[in-house]
């Protein structure tokens, strides 16, 4: 690593076993773009170069830590933007089902969630309540906020095993159970809800047939309401999963923080067997959420790659400019 990355450290990273989380990767100062040989990886270029020629390297450091933050580098657009995201080989993965507004911006670079960014987004695995979800996250900070607007992770087998811990009946319910996630998606879109997206966007169709077919492809039922709009049925899903790879269990579910309008809190999840989750419990989940998590502000040019089998993300508020681009991956 020494030829072409400095491994930086900042004090809101968290110290697990003596690896910090995330990873900082900085363009390495002690050599010059004098001489093609000793190039520094500070052009997006030159990136695009070090991630081909690294990628063992950085797909090893990913397994090892959950997360990497690329800072230091000359990542302007979202053409640079889509440009690293290529150099890493991943396959795109098509958003059909979610549950946020995102409009496309280049190539395969989207906005990140359009909510209001005085809102917060509670902690999340990406496409949760999908039978299929993204293997990779990659985020973008084209402007920089004016304050707050970070970007909140946390290793989801950490707070699995405080859960477990604290709660180990609770666990052993969710590991037997799973849950059921029952969410209300409108006629139209509502750009004020952190899962504002419609039926007709979430399916990206404006037939009811249609939407009811994408909808059993991913273990969903639809049952349309005469207020207008769809309850939507995900569920029973896994809200234990077991991390092959790392060979441990993690927390893949979001039990709080995704109030809106036309949801219920406390009631929109249920155990799988129908009976209410224990709210007392749920929101002492979001402390531990809160309490393991690293924030670290967002400078412009960041990029952020996430493994989201082992990461859960959020949204803090924020004061504008803020400007964040996503790109999901299989």
């Amino acid at each position: 690593m020494a030829d072409h990355f400095t491994e930086i450290q900042l004090p809101q990273q968290r110290n697990y076993n003596s690896s910090l989380f995330p990873s900082l990767l900085s363009p390495n100062p002690l050599t010059t773009t004098t001489t093609k040989a000793a190039a520094v990886p500070c052009s997006v270029s030159d990136l695009i170069e070090t991630i081909k020629s690294q990628k063992l390297f950085l797909e090893s450091l990913l397994h090892k830590t959950g997360a990497v933050l690329f800072r230091g580098f000359d990542v302007k657009t979202a053409e640079d933007f889509n440009d690293v995201i290529e150099a890493f080989g991943y396959e795109d993965f098509p958003s059909l089902g979610g549950t946020a507004l995102r409009t496309q911006v280049f190539g395969r670079v989207f906005t990140a969630n359009e909510s209001p960014p005085d809102q917060k987004i509670g902690f999340h695995h990406e496409m949760v309540q999908a039978l299929q979800f993204p293997s990779k996250l990659f985020f973008f900070c084209e402007v920089e906020p004016a304050s707050g607007g970070e970007t909140p992770i946390v290793l989801s087998h950490i707070v699995y095993e405080r859960m477990r811990q604290n709660y180990p009946e609770f666990v052993d319910k969710l590991e037997e159970h799973g849950l059921i996630l029952s969410r209300f998606l409108g006629e139209d879109d509502d750009p004020s809800s952190p899962i504002g997206s419609s039926w007709k966007s979430t399916f990206s169709t404006d037939d009811k047939s249609v939407a009811e077919e994408r909808a059993a492809k991913q273990g969903n039922k639809l049952e349309w309401m005469e207020r207008g709009g769809v309850k939507r049925i995900i569920g029973p899903i896994p809200a234990i999963r077991y991390d092959e790879s790392r060979q441990r269990k993690i927390w893949f579910t979001s039990v709080v923080g995704w109030e809106n309008a036309g949801n219920d809190p406390v009631n929109r999840i249920t155990f799988g067997d129908g009976t209410p989750l224990p709210s007392d419990i749920c929101y002492e989940c979001l402390k531990i959420l809160e309490e393991e998590c690293a924030a670290i502000p967002w400078r412009k040019g960041d990029v952020l790659l996430i493994d989201n089998l082992a990461v859960l993300h959020a949204r803090r508020p924020s004061k504008p400019p803020r400007r964040i681009l996503a790109s999901l991956c299989k």
